[in-house]
């Protein structure tokens, strides 16, 4: 089960992300767009996602993701329930909300830095 705290380090530390309080909601910014956003209560997670892919996302797992409220219908938005997601899931929705709103070249540094990382931690956990 996925929580606001298993995100929260990553939306803030991904570059130009930001977090913001807005009527009480948590929400993930780069400048002043909103690419994650949290209920009130933290049970709901409503992220970027392409609008064309969209309903097929929703029709492959209905118990996890829903459509958003009529009102942001016309933003490339998904509805998710937190409890319904595992963190690695939350995480990798959120790093790929962010991609939407950032240019290629951070997304591009993002995979390198990862890359990077990941085979440090292999080459140690073979030695």
């Amino acid at each position: 089960m996925a929580t606001l705290d298993d995100v929260l380090p990553l939306g803030s530390s991904l570059e130009r992300s930001h977090p913001v309080m807005v009527r009480e909601r948590v929400k993930f910014r780069v400048g002043q767009l909103v690419y994650v956003a949290f209920s009130i209560d933290e049970r709901e997670m409503e992220f970027a996602y392409p609008k064309l892919e969209r309903d097929g996302l929703i029709a492959a797992e209905p118990e996890k993701f829903s459509l958003p409220s009529p009102s942001d219908m016309r933003f490339h938005w998904v509805r998710s329930t937190l409890a319904a997601l595992e963190p690695t899931e939350a995480r990798e929705l959120v790093v790929e909300a962010w991609r939407m709103v950032v240019p290629q070249k951070l997304s591009r540094a993002y995979d390198l830095a990862q890359s990077m990382g990941q085979g440090q931690e292999q080459r140690r956990s073979s030695s």
